[in-house]
């Protein structure tokens, strides 16, 4: 029996960060190299409104070096005078289809694209790069793409810059999650990544500052890895790597082609790049102690799509469940333990606690550690203890850690997360006060500070056990 997904539900947490690419509708938008000549521009050389233009097959193929005419935010007469030989060119080329089509706003404004989509470039434009994956494809890779790149409708976008996020989507737990929730479409049964059933219900570990870098480091590496590949051979493709990847999993013996390919595309190496990044994935969920069971990643599905689902070698179990258990494939307990971590999660957001993956774009203004005060009681005054004289902020995350301990160490007394805010120079941010929360929380997890509340405020004192060692 399988695991029931109807339960799911969207987390805050994820929300507001994925989007769609444009929609130019006019392929006198799209501009070749010889096109750029033509109008005295160049690769390297271009005005801002022409933009580098991927589509979802440049992601999974050998990508195609391709421009867009972007216009975003220009009237028609802004263009004529600033740009008048592209107004020419979108006039004769892109004018008359927009003319004949049913959407009146399309054709009031034919030199814009119909979908321009305001709210990907406001998320985007603060980042030098963005995750991008293919709407619909056998694979599903992930991948950075370099600001201001602009993605066609057949890519969905995740507006983050850190690879710990593209290293935990391209581990198997959310891989074998793709194959669970995803809708399929298409011939070949492809699967569908889209936000509203694959990314927004998705529960993203809890990693240590650590763990979080490891992640990172592997996903930059995959990512870095691929791109250098193709680079150097452009005729390998993410398709190829990962059928000959899928091959080498099986154990299936290696042809003379194959070798040959895998001489050029190092599917060796990558393999070793996402059994690593599979471990420090599994670690950061707190399943570590099960990372011997791990065997061949579901990465890539067998030959229909179906994947790996039934192969009771494919994964490990999580806490509290083992392989073997009756009835249940270890794919299905893995899937079980997301759910119910869906579940955990919607909770905590119902309770106010939401794990913003993106905080400083998502919540700017929302203090994560802080409780809704209930209506008609107000909220005991806290008083901030004025340190002698303010420390440093670290930044390093192991240094902040270690600059609470000591400050609670070497300090009697109760402290909440402000107090503490104040002891150090610089703004308390939500931010900060988020890192001196999970800091607080990982002292407790080893035993060395204790937490009490009182009227739904925290406060935490180090243990006098701890200062008597």
């Amino acid at each position: 029996m399988g695991v029931s997904t109807a339960s799911l539900t969207k987390l805050n947490s994820n929300l507001g960060i994925v989007f769609q690419g444009i929609i130019p509708i006019g392929d006198g938008f799209k501009l070749s190299e010889k096109d750029l000549k033509r109008f005295g521009y160049s690769p390297a050389v271009n005005p801002e409104i022409i933009k580098p233009y991927i589509i979802g097959m440049d992601i999974v193929r050998t990508p195609k070096r391709k421009w867009i005419i972007d216009l975003f935010g220009l009237t028609e007469s802004e263009v004529a005078k600033l740009y008048p030989q592209i107004y020419q060119h979108v006039y004769e080329t892109v004018r008359p289809v927009r003319l004949q089509n049913r959407e009146p706003s399309r054709k009031k404004n034919w030199w814009l694209f119909a979908r321009s989509n305001e709210d990907l470039r406001d998320a985007v434009k603060p980042l030098g790069k963005f995750i991008a994956t293919p709407n619909t494809s056998r694979f599903k890779p992930f991948t950075f793409i370099d600001y201001p790149t602009l993605p066609d409708s057949q890519v969905y976008c995740i507006t983050s810059e850190d690879a710990w996020i593209l290293g935990t989507l391209e581990s198997c737990i959310h891989q074998v999650w793709i194959r669970k929730v995803a809708p399929r479409m298409g011939k070949g049964n492809d699967l569908r990544w889209t936000p509203a059933t694959v990314f927004d219900p998705f529960p993203f570990p809890d990693p240590t500052p650590e763990q979080k870098q490891k992640i990172r480091d592997l996903g930059e590496r995959l990512d870095a890895h691929r791109k250098s590949v193709q680079a150097a051979h452009p005729d390998i493709t993410i398709t190829g790597m990962y059928n000959l990847l899928e091959k080498l999993r099986a154990g299936q013996p290696f042809t003379e082609v194959d070798r040959a390919y895998n001489n050029r595309a190092l599917v060796s190496t990558l393999k070793q790049i996402h059994d690593d990044l599979d471990i420090a994935v599994l670690e950061a969920y707190g399943w570590g102690d099960l990372v011997p069971m791990l065997g061949p990643s579901p990465l890539a599905p067998l030959p229909g799509g179906e994947g790996n689902m039934n192969d009771p070698s494919g994964l490990p179990s999580p806490p509290g469940r083992r392989a073997g258990d009756e009835g249940q494939s270890l794919n299905d307990i893995i899937l079980e333990n997301l759910v119910a971590l869906n579940a955990q999660r919607a909770e905590e957001e119902r309770n106010g606690h939401i794990r913003w993956l993106r905080p400083e774009y998502q919540a700017p203004d929302e203090v994560q550690t802080s409780q809704p005060t209930l209506e008609g009681i107000i909220a005991p005054e806290l008083s901030v203890i004025e340190p002698v004289e303010q420390q440093p902020w670290p930044t390093k995350p192991k240094d902040q850690l270690g600059a609470i301990r000591d400050l609670l160490r070497t300090t009697s007394g109760e402290w909440t997360v402000k107090q503490i805010a104040a002891q150090f120079k610089g703004r308390a941010t939500p931010k900060r006060l988020d890192d001196i929360t999970q800091n607080l929380e990982r002292l407790e997890w080893f035993g060395l500070v204790i937490s009490e509340e009182r009227e739904e405020i925290p406060y935490w004192h180090f243990t006098e056990s701890t200062k008597a060692a």
